[in-house]
């Protein structure tokens, strides 16, 4: 038998507190033996804590004092083990808890006991304790008729539900005031349940009972706190999750960290065969039989600290966090699991659950040197030592040293220190120490922090370093950016599933939530990678790619952070993104004839309508993704912008009216002479498209004199065969598929608009316009320009828009009418909006009813100012002498900051813009679009332009009377 306490007592410097000392020694009442009258002083003066429990129980402090701690702690937790047994186990257990911390503390400081021993103790003391407290409740269970016990003397066994002890308690290091971390499993198939109880709820509710059984604060005290976040995914899960569903998720899903968190793991109570049973099976998951080096990156997310790693930084004492700081205890414990999961998969020494276990294995494995095996367990014990002295002072899971100097100076006593300087060296040392070992494991790892702090997104809960960088890097809502990634790394999504995507994505997290703060809005901007990122089918192919290049990153960020149409389209085709990485994707936007010729490879005419449709919805989308990057980083003007994406629509719509033309044909055959032309009004006819426009068509058909019907099976009337013809153009120009929508189809400007028949004949075309089209048609008409179909239909179709728009008419009913149009949208629009670009007073609309009314009046007499695109005519016009210098330049100006800031509202919104409301970094792109500051200087520079055009249109065309 272990001698008494007494008689192994250490020598202890007195505290600095003597008044509290003397007042806690009279306040006893009781005399001590004098080789424990330094231990009493150092408890009293120490920690408020102890003294009150030696206070509270001094029988119980003599009785410790002259047995030996180890025949004390064995008799309480004989005790603990069959409290179960008892009327009120809650209560009787709260007491043998308040008397297994006084005797563990007694041991503890008096240095009867080392570091080693303290934690065992705790640990055997937690596994009785959870045993006999499920125990208690697997017996009202059966009183209440829930279950059937297979062994009224032993409750737990073969009850088909496990407590699994995580951490340090699965690895018997359990701290002075630590929270158990614990995992709970049932079985299903084996719980011995009444029938018709459903074993979840059943399980999930004795769960709730055995944390609230444990750790429920009452005038008796606690047991232990509880901590059920390290089972798989515990933001969707049960606090009890079914067996089989534990090991398929980590067999399938499981991340490193959690395999680093199993390795400690083992089955502390309830069905412990069933325990042994899971641990078996995980075997696998956790340790891999090759060499892991891949993994290592993502195994460091366990524990980011780029200044440790780069040896950056002086470490501090005062307020150190020993376990979480610089050279604490947790870069101890990852030192030694990280090289464990790297190794252990071959050598089955290092399947140690005990960090000091580990360090000699690996040593021996000559994994490490045996003299950096001996500084690292002398830390160890040094810091836990440490850290049991500070949980002691208020039975508080804390790990901090005091900031404040007294407070410092007291614990440097009760940590058995002589002065508060000798203690600062030795922690200083210590820390300095366990840093340099952890540095040189990782020396040649990629940097995975950012120079701002760390980042760790492991485990249930926020790191505390992890949430002052996100804070510093202009997350506001850094707590829940932290949670969401933590989200992301239990594979909720297609896109985080596979463990090589989980891997990929730890390491470019940094960069990633960089360049997410760089967009100005850094919440704004993660959420929107939040919803990219849960859209994604698959992620391993975007994040290798972002691995890979660098660069894209601040590509996607400024996407997902400005631009929602463009977002949406990464999110269903990242492959997109390859464009990017193409040489020549900053060069000339390719041009018309490249693009039929792309086109023409990706959908041959030898495809089905369907797929045609699908393939062309799929280019279409590249493409229109491509010119928005170039919008967006501004490397393409406007006008070019305008350019390409009218282009592509022709390239577009040439080609599904060839494919459904071919369909028509193949089920009605031909017309006779006949054949169709699309005219484009509007955005695409003056080649001024942007991300958002829909297409204004007009499908013309011609046919040979006299024909009346196809020459097909089934044969249509001519006037039957082009309205087909049309609408199926139209559904395969808007209808959603699986690829999405192309273009919104708008074919109300065809002659008699919504009243007339969807398709017109050349003459009927020629016959309206000449005779019945509405000033507000010839208008229109002006931007009239055939992109598709017969090419002498199409050439027929120049001649009679030019015919029409040249034909001589009134100049003052021209002006009257237009002002009549003009105050008719302004009455409709309602209140005017500044960022209304298009239709406000002076806005593009006005732009564009100048300069086409000027052609109007002007074309019979001067046919060559006629110009689909406005800058264009206004060209013309000038040249003509048909408007002045001054109102010319204007105009052009107007018109060129419109479509400037067009191309980019329209790229990034589906809505209205409101800059107050607006992510930074879609109101810095309206500024760098506006060429201002600021996004309030543009609004001025906006204002401005609108007013003077507003007094160019009073000026050209005349006052809109209200």
């Amino acid at each position: 038998m272990p001698a008494p306490l007494l008689d192994r007592l250490q020598p202890l410097p007195d505290p600095l507190d003597a008044d509290v000392v003397a007042r806690a020694r009279s306040e006893l009442g009781i005399d001590i033996p004098h080789p424990a009258e330094n231990l009493f002083a150092a408890i009293a003066g120490g920690s408020p804590y102890l003294r009150d429990l030696v206070l509270h129980d001094p029988d119980f402090f003599l009785h410790c004092v002259h047995h030996s701690p180890e025949e004390v702690a064995e008799a309480i937790c004989h005790e603990t083990a069959g409290a179960w047994r008892g009327e009120d186990v809650a209560i009787e257990l709260r007491r043998l808890k308040t008397r297994f911390a006084m005797v563990t503390a007694l041991a503890d400081v008096g240095g009867a006991w080392d570091c080693d021993e303290v934690t065992a103790a705790i640990t055997r003391f937690a596994d009785t304790a959870i045993g006999a407290a499920l125990n208690a409740l697997l017996v009202q269970a059966e009183a209440r008729s829930r279950m059937r016990l297979a062994n009224a003397d032993d409750p737990s066994s073969g009850c088909g539900y496990v407590v699994l002890a995580m951490g340090k308690h699965g690895a018997f290091e359990l701290n002075y005031s630590s929270d158990v971390d614990l995992i709970v499993l049932y079985d299903p198939d084996t719980a011995r349940l009444a029938e018709g109880v459903d074993p979840s709820t059943f399980f999930v509710r004795l769960t709730k009972d055995l944390v609230g059984f444990l750790q429920e604060v009452d005038e008796h005290g606690y047991v232990f706190r509880v901590d059920l976040r390290l089972r798989p995914d515990p933001r969707a899960t049960q606090v009890a999750i079914a067996i089989e569903a534990a090991a398929t998720y980590y067999e399938n899903m499981g991340q490193n960290w959690e395999r680093a968190a199993m390795i400690k793991a083992r089955p502390c109570a309830g069905d412990l065969p069933l325990g042994e049973e899971f641990m078996s099976r995980l075997r696998p998951y956790i340790w891999r039989k090759y060499l892991d080096f891949a993994a290592i990156a993502d195994v460091q997310s366990l524990k980011r600290q780029i200044h440790a790693v780069k040896g950056h930084g002086e470490i501090a004492v005062f307020g150190h966090n020993v376990k979480l700081g610089r050279g604490g205890i947790r870069e101890i414990e990852f030192f030694v699991q990280t090289q464990q999961l790297i190794a252990g998969g071959r050598n089955p020494n290092l399947r140690g659950r005990r960090t000091l276990d580990m360090l000699d294995a690996l040593a021996e494995a000559q994994w490490i040197t045996p003299a950096a095996a001996d500084e690292l367990k002398s830390a160890y014990r040094f810091l836990r030592t440490v850290e049991h002295r500070i949980q002691m002072v208020a039975d508080e899971q804390t790990h901090t040293l005091p900031s404040d100097p007294v407070a410092f100076a007291r614990l440097a006593r009760f940590s058995s220190f002589a002065s508060a300087d000798d203690f600062a060296a030795a922690l200083r040392r210590t820390f300095e120490t366990v840093q340099g070992h952890y540095a040189r494991l990782f020396e040649d790892a990629s940097e995975l922090g950012t120079a701002t702090g760390s980042l760790v997104f492991t485990g249930g809960e926020d790191d505390p370093e992890t949430i002052e960088t996100l804070s510093k890097m202009g997350f506001r809502k850094a707590s829940e950016v932290s949670a969401t990634i933590r989200g992301w790394h239990f594979g909720r999504f297609p896109a985080t599933r596979s463990a090589k995507a989980r891997e990929i994505l730890t390491e470019i997290m940094p960069a990633l939530l960089a360049a997410l703060a760089r967009t100005g809005d850094a919440d704004q901007a993660f959420l929107a990678f939040d919803r990219f990122l849960t859209g994604l089918s698959a992620g391993l192919q975007i994040f290798s790619l972002i691995k890979a290049n660098p660069r894209l990153l601040d590509l996607i960020c400024n996407i997902l952070g400005t631009a929602p149409r463009l977002a949406e389209q990464l999110s269903r085709r990242p492959k997109v993104l390859d464009a990017v990485l193409d040489p020549a994707f900053f060069g000339p936007l390719p041009a018309r004839q490249d693009l039929k010729a792309a086109l023409a490879f990706m959908a041959p005419p030898d495809v089905s309508l369907d797929e045609t449709i699908d393939r062309t919805r799929i280019f279409g989308r590249e493409q229109m993704f491509r010119i928005g990057v170039r919008v967006l980083s501004d490397t393409v003007s406007a006008v070019d912008a305008g350019v390409a994406f009218s282009a592509l629509a022709e390239v577009l719509i040439d080609r599904l009216h060839q494919a459904v033309t071919a369909d028509i044909e193949t089920r009605h055959g031909h017309v006779p002479g006949g054949g169709s032309a699309i005219i484009s009004m509007g955005k695409l006819g003056g080649r001024e498209m942007t991300a958002g426009s829909d297409l204004d068509l007009i499908l013309v058909y011609d046919a040979a004199p006299g024909v009346e019907m196809s020459d097909g099976p089934r044969p249509l009337s001519v006037t039957q065969y082009y309205a087909r013809l049309t609408q199926r153009l139209i559904t395969a120009l808007s209808a959603p598929t699986a690829e999405g929508v192309l273009y919104e189809v708008d074919m109300r400007l065809r002659p008699s608009g919504n009243k007339g028949p969807v398709a017109a004949s050349l003459e009927s075309f020629k016959v309206y316009q000449r005779e019945s089209a509405w000033t507000w048609e010839k208008l229109a008409l002006t931007r009239a320009r055939p992109v598709a179909g017969e090419e002498s239909l199409k050439a027929d179709l120049v001649s009679a828009i030019s015919v029409a728009l040249c034909a001589t008419r009134d100049p003052g009913k021209t002006q009257v009418d237009v002002l009549d149009m003009r105050r008719l949208m302004l009455k409709e629009l309602g209140p005017s909006n500044v960022w209304d670009i298009k239709r406000t007073p002076g806005g593009l609309v006005d732009v564009e009813f100048i300069v086409q009314h000027l052609q109007l009046i002007h074309a019979p007499k001067t046919p060559s100012i006629l110009d689909t695109n406005s800058m264009g005519a206004l060209e013309k016009l000038l040249a003509a002498g048909l408007i002045g210098r001054t109102e010319a330049a204007i105009l052009r100006d107007a018109a060129a900051l419109y479509h400037r800031l067009t191309q980019v509202l329209r790229l990034c919104l589906e809505g209205p813009y409101d800059p107050p409301n607006a992510p930074e970094g879609l109101n810095l792109l309206v500024a760098n679009a506006a060429a201002t500051p600021g996004v309030v200087q543009a609004e001025a520079i906006l204002l401005e332009t609108q007013a003077q055009v507003a007094r160019q249109f009073e000026k050209l065309i005349g006052v809109i009377a209200v």
